[in-house]
């Protein structure tokens, strides 16, 4: 018999007994020494958080039975760098987003942190040690959870939308398709009912939602791929349009390693200059991206997108001509 194997045994012992079980019986059914029951009894309290005590009186080992619910072995069972791993990734949810699931995955990283720390492999200092920086994020702790539990249980939900473009609030029914996660956002999307058609929705825009027990409808997955993906950013629909962006030797060296949409080609011209071609549908948001890059950019076409950006600049110096 294994050690894993004297631990089951051990665990159904203690699980089935009504009173403390002698050492000798248990030495017995585990076929082992005094010692190696011992390091059984440490591994099981330290690492697996058995509540496992002595009665001397009765000479005899128990669980605790006082908590809320009866002890289990762990389902699952971590090495150092796993546990690490969780630890980051509770991080990394934490800091995308403040408060989302925080008392789900308390009670789980003050455990990892312990058996981390029982067998000297460091401690939660991980979790001070790792950063993320989320700019521009705005939060809907409320919301997003009632909006996974759509997306996961597969169920429709009604809410209340409030658009800031219209700066209108409407009721919507939709039927849940997948979460995205978009430069520090939370979005849905989702079929729109009250639309017929395919919808994003910002999560931190939902003021009431309500669980319904229908069942959501299932858009297959390449036509959600067409309609949320073609496009660029988070803007949705058919690319109609092909930006092509011309960016000085300097810009380049960033640019040429950076993903803008799936579909973008790239190539370095002979000057040392790089151009990239991008499809996109509406502009808003590659605007805004190429506004960003200042002078280390130029759109060479189309023609459209460039009086946009070249109207947009010229606005944007008007602001710093002095005033009459």
């Amino acid at each position: 018999m294994d050690k894993l194997e004297r631990i089951y045994a051990l665990h159904n012992l203690l699980n089935d007994a009504r009173y403390p079980i002698p050492r000798r019986q248990i030495l017995q059914q585990l076929e082992c020494s005094r010692s190696t029951f011992m390091r059984l009894v440490n591994v099981m309290r330290d690492y697996l958080g058995a509540p496992l005590n002595y009665d001397s009186s009765a000479n005899g080992w128990y669980y605790d039975r006082n908590g809320e619910h009866p002890y289990e072995l762990p389902g699952l069972w971590f090495n150092a760098q796993e546990l690490h791993a969780l630890l980051a990734i509770h991080k990394l949810i934490h800091d995308l987003q403040p408060g989302l699931l925080d008392d789900q995955l308390r009670p789980v990283q003050k455990r990892i942190e312990h058996l981390l720390e029982s067998k000297h492999l460091g401690s939660g200092e991980l979790t001070d040690r790792v950063r993320v920086l989320a700019m521009g994020i705005r939060t809907n702790a409320h919301a997003f959870q009632k909006v996974a539990e759509a997306v996961l249980q597969r169920k429709q939900l009604r809410l209340h939308y409030h658009a800031r473009g219209s700066d209108q609030t409407t009721r919507r029914t939709v039927s849940p398709q997948r979460l995205i996660h978009y430069r520090d956002n939370w979005y849905l999307d989702a079929w729109c009912h009250k639309r017929r058609a395919l919808r994003s929705f910002s999560i931190d825009r939902v003021k009431q939602t309500r669980l319904l027990d229908q069942r959501a409808d299932d858009i297959d997955e390449q036509t959600l791929q067409d309609y949320f993906a073609d496009a660029y950013g988070i803007f949705s629909g058919k690319a109609d349009h092909t930006a092509v962006l011309r960016f000085n030797p300097t810009a380049a060296r960033w640019v040429a390693e950076e993903r803008w949409h799936p579909r973008q080609e790239g190539e370095f011209l002979a000057d040392g200059h790089y151009q990239l071609k991008l499809p996109y549908s509406n502009p808003k948001e590659l605007i805004m991206d190429i506004l960003k890059y200042g002078p280390d950019v130029e759109v060479v076409g189309p023609e459209s997108l460039r009086s946009v950006v070249h109207e947009q600049l010229g606005q944007a110096l008007g602001n710093y001509r002095e005033k009459s």
